[in-house]
């Protein structure tokens, strides 16, 4: 990246990647419309970078600028260094980790593209907290998920809460939006998958169950907080599976529920 430029005016035009950051609405907005996202933290930015994902520019804190030497040498991308309280005001919030990188978004995969090779899915419907998004995809990178399919409405995986929590596994995970909701999933059932959906319905019966029975390709079919899937994606399913709750919990929450039954879909070592 280029010498390190020194800004002192949280208004300068060159920090507009950075404004209003924790402005859910204008940023979910602003970011898919100008193709960038947002990248916090030093792993989280070298993830990123590893994904192919192009920097445009990268705001780095003092502390920062020894730490991430090494990109800061590279050459063409701006490097711009500010003071705490300017980076607090640019953003909205205190950015304790005092790097941020504005990146360049790639064309998403087709579902079609996804799905080669893979042998086990998770599949959201309407999960539209960032949160969750990012838990969920740590979950499924942790535990061999082989890729998430996304309905319209979910939310999206690069919006800055979601790569944070994720801690870089969305750039790992390969993932697709599908249009065709809830079709898509007769896709998924004429591909060779065996479609799963997750509730806490008592009349489920055991994920772990379902786990022993059939060991073929599988796509576990998640939806969002309180809601739950809909009835026509339980509709659409070869079977309805449950976490087992104790103690008079009837359930988890989704992202907590989703690492839960990926690790019950994990094939076990003869």
């Amino acid at each position: 990246m280029s010498a390190p430029v020194r800004i002192t005016d949280p208004a300068d035009p060159r920090l507009s990647d950075y404004t209003a950051l924790t402005d859910v609405a204008l940023r979910r907005t602003r970011e898919v419309a100008e193709g960038l996202f947002m990248a916090e933290g030093e792993k989280v930015i070298r993830r990123a970078l590893a994904a192919g994902y192009p920097p445009r520019s990268v705001l780095l804190t003092d502390k920062w600028l020894d730490a991430m030497g090494d990109l800061v040498r590279q050459p063409a991308v701006p490097v711009y260094v500010v003071d705490p309280g300017v980076a607090e005001q640019v953003t909205g919030y205190h950015v304790h980790r005092g790097a941020l990188a504005a990146m360049r978004r790639l064309p998403l995969p087709s579902a079609a593209g996804v799905l080669a090779g893979a042998r086990r899915l998770a599949v959201l419907e309407g999960v539209n907290d960032h949160t969750n998004i990012g838990a969920l995809f740590r979950s499924a990178a942790a535990l061999g998920i082989d890729a998430v399919l996304l309905s319209p409405d979910c939310a999206d995986p690069l919006y800055r809460r979601a790569v944070k929590v994720s801690m870089g596994a969305v750039f790992t995970v390969p993932y697709a939006r599908v249009d065709r909701w809830p079709h898509c999933l007769e896709d998924l059932r004429e591909a060779g998958f065996r479609l799963l959906a997750l509730t806490p319905d008592s009349d489920a019966q055991s994920i772990a169950q379902e786990a022993e029975r059939n060991a073929g390709p599988t796509a576990l079919l998640l939806g969002a907080e309180g809601e739950g899937l809909s009835r026509r994606a339980l509709a659409a399913a070869d079977a309805r599976v449950r976490i087992p709750m104790a103690r008079g919990v009837d359930s988890l929450n989704v992202a907590a529920a989703a690492a839960v039954a990926f690790y019950a879909l994990t094939p076990r070592e003869p």
